[in-house]
């Protein structure tokens, strides 16, 4: 039966079986040293049979073998463990010397991303790089757990659209027997009408937008975390789930997932129970008055006055966190609800700088909607919104909630320097493949 390397801990003195990569291979004195990797980590085995060692002339990392040999204690190996008296069975080979040296640290620097996502098959390999994507993996699951514990349920929607929700020319068309149809931007629409059936609902899924932007923060697809809630108070509530949410998966992540994370040098994160809030105009007016600016004519911050309010934040509030509140109205989408003349009932959630996600309450009354739909070049009659304004004609409460970015928050929880490098196959304006 085979057994994991995870486990040869508990297993001291017994014969076992183990099947996994070959992950390096190397002579010391006489003997020869061999790291076998599974999907419980790494364990090193002792070949003292030169017949044993002869099995491997000629093989490359990634061979995949299967050892028996007996577990024995030695602190010095990795997990504490090592495997003597091993026997070979190689179970496919490997006879070409890999592109990326996977026993080593890989580089991260900006022109090694290409290559490092070419080779991405073969890099995450690699047992750190591999923990970028165990931690992704964790802070789903928690996400998860704390939106069924307050009552959410998961549903999933079309990716295959008639109308772009959000409009604009950051769309991909294409044909649909005979039709136009779009990948959608976000399920806003579906899940709008889903708080008429469940009242809580989310979504993890990707969203696809066609931005001709080749930075650090933008790609064209990713997934996102879409919630939305109904009968709230006020704007507040909806903003306080969040915060309840980011504390909470970040507070469990690193009690899950400290190695890891330390091993990927990540910072554990300042946070504090109530995130500070400061309006879009007070920004502006912090940012200006510290950096001698005049950004009175800024409708959105910029990403420099992102990354500022965090760290002033963490300065003055002990808290890495940041509600950006009151956006302008000018900003809002037909389907965001205005508070007066200049500003909406939305904010950003900012986190170690970036943008994680926008929460805005939705306008939920059926006048006001069709309003704000024709202002915004909609027609009431149009087929592709029915659907929608069914579900407002025949009664939808107050409700509100955001669209998150799961890649964001991986790379910032873990500190990357890119969005791409916590996207198992990212794909940009550059990149289609693989």
């Amino acid at each position: 039966m085979r057994v994991i390397s995870s486990e040869l801990a508990n297993k001291i003195g017994e014969n076992v079986h183990l099947e996994g990569w070959l992950h390096k291979k190397r002579l010391l004195g006489g003997l020869t040293f061999i790291n076998l990797r599974d999907r419980g980590g790494i364990v090193q085995a002792v070949l003292k049979d030169k017949a044993e060692v002869d099995k491997l002339k000629g093989l490359y990392t990634g061979t995949v073998l299967a050892l028996d040999g007996v577990v024995v204690k030695e602190e010095r190996a990795p997990g504490g463990v090592e495997l003597h008296d091993a026997k070979i069975t190689v179970m496919v080979p490997v006879s070409e010397e890999p592109p990326i040296e996977i026993d080593k640290p890989l580089s991260h620097k900006p022109e090694n991303l290409d290559t490092l996502f070419e080779y991405r098959s073969i890099g995450l390999r690699n047992p750190t790089e591999a923990k970028v994507f165990i931690v992704r993996s964790a802070l789903l699951r928690l996400i998860r757990e704390f939106l069924y514990k307050h009552d959410f349920i998961e549903i999933q929607t079309p990716k295959l659209v008639a109308n772009a929700a959000e409009g604009g020319a950051e769309v991909f068309k294409l044909d649909y027997f005979g039709k136009q149809a779009s990948l959608a931007q976000s399920p806003q629409l579906y899940k709008q009408v889903m708080v008429g059936v469940y009242e809580r609902v989310f979504e993890i899924g990707p969203a696809f937008r066609a931005e001709p932007s080749a930075t650090t923060r933008h790609v064209s697809e990713v997934t996102m975390l879409d919630i939305e809630m109904a009968f709230i108070k006020n704007h507040d509530e909806v903003l306080d789930l969040l915060q309840d949410l980011l504390n909470d998966v970040l507070s469990k992540v690193w009690q899950e997932q400290e190695q890891a994370l330390k091993e990927l040098k990540a910072t554990r994160p300042v946070l504090s129970p109530k995130f500070p809030r400061y309006s879009m105009r007070q920004i502006h007016e912090l940012y200006g008055k510290a950096n001698d600016k005049d950004m009175s004519g800024e409708i959105d911050l910029t990403p420099d006055e992102e990354r500022w309010i965090c760290e002033y934040a963490k300065e003055h509030d002990g808290c890495e966190a940041v509600f950006a509140t009151d956006l302008p109205r000018s900003k809002m989408k037909f389907y965001h609800m205005a508070k007066d003349e200049d500003s909406a009932y939305s904010a950003d959630l900012l986190f170690r700088g970036l943008e994680l996600a926008t929460i805005p309450v939705r306008e939920n009354r059926y006048e006001v909607l069709v309003k704000q739909m024709a202002a915004a070049g909609i027609k009431e009659d149009d087929p592709a919104y029915k659907f929608y304004l069914q579900a407002f004609k025949h009664g939808l409460p107050m409700h509100g909630g955001c669209g998150f970015g799961i890649d964001r928050l991986t790379e910032k929880v873990i500190g990357l320097g890119n969005i791409k490098e916590a996207i198992l196959f990212p794909r940009d304006i550059n990149r289609l493949t693989p």
